[in-house]
This record gives C-alpha cells, sequence and structure tokens, in this order.
C-alpha cells in the first residue's frame, strides 16, 4: 500500500467534516465559548435537538466542553472549544488548503 497522497479523502476528519459540526467549529474557532442559543442563531437551520446530537459528538471526540449552569433560574448551555478542538480545527483547514492548492504541471 502507498502511502497517502495529497487528494487522500481518509484524512479528512469525519468529525469535523459534518455540515453542522462544520459551522459550530468554526463559530467556536472564533469565539472561543459560546451560549447554546447563540450557536443556534449563528449557524441556523439545526433544531435543538439535532444541534445537541452534533454538540454531543464533538464533545465524545475531545473538541468541545459542554458546561451547564443557570442564570437566574433559567437552564444554560455553555459550549467550550478545548486545545484538542482547536488543533483538529487547525488540522482540517489545512488539509482543506492541501486539497485545494493548485498543483504544478496540471
Amino acid at each position: 500500500m502507498s502511502a497517502p497522497g495529497p487528494f487522500d479523502y481518509r484524512e479528512i476528519d469525519d468529525v469535523v467534516h459534518g455540515r453542522v459540526r462544520l459551522a459550530l467549529m468554526a463559530y467556536l474557532s472564533g469565539a472561543g465559548a459560546a451560549e447554546f442559543s447563540e450557536i443556534k442563531a449563528k449557524i441556523g437551520g439545526a433544531s435543538d435537538g439535532n444541534l445537541s446530537v452534533h454538540i454531543r459528538k464533538l464533545e465524545e471526540a475531545g473538541y468541545v466542553r459542554v458546561e451547564k449552569r443557570f442564570r437566574g433560574r433559567r437552564p444554560q448551555t455553555l459550549c467550550h472549544l478545548t486545545e484538542k478542538g482547536r488543533e483538529a480545527w487547525i488540522a482540517y483547514i489545512r488539509r482543506m488548503e492541501t486539497l485545494l492548492r493548485p498543483r504544478a504541471g496540471k
């Protein structure tokens, strides 16, 4: 078996690559942390349940840390991008850049 080439799709992190998770990681990479309602409003198109499933998948991978707390009497879910998550995000972006980079001798 040969070494992976620059267009080897298997090197793309499937945890990050899902549409909702990709949007969530992109938002958190700038924000660092955000409330569930803020994330839902910014990335749009996901129901509460669907967004929760995607957050859980990122949490299980160690990319996001979830903090549950109360503001007054209202429950609040805060999502934090972890160091592992930031590293995975940077690796994902670098991989995409490699895939998109023009090649000499097309």
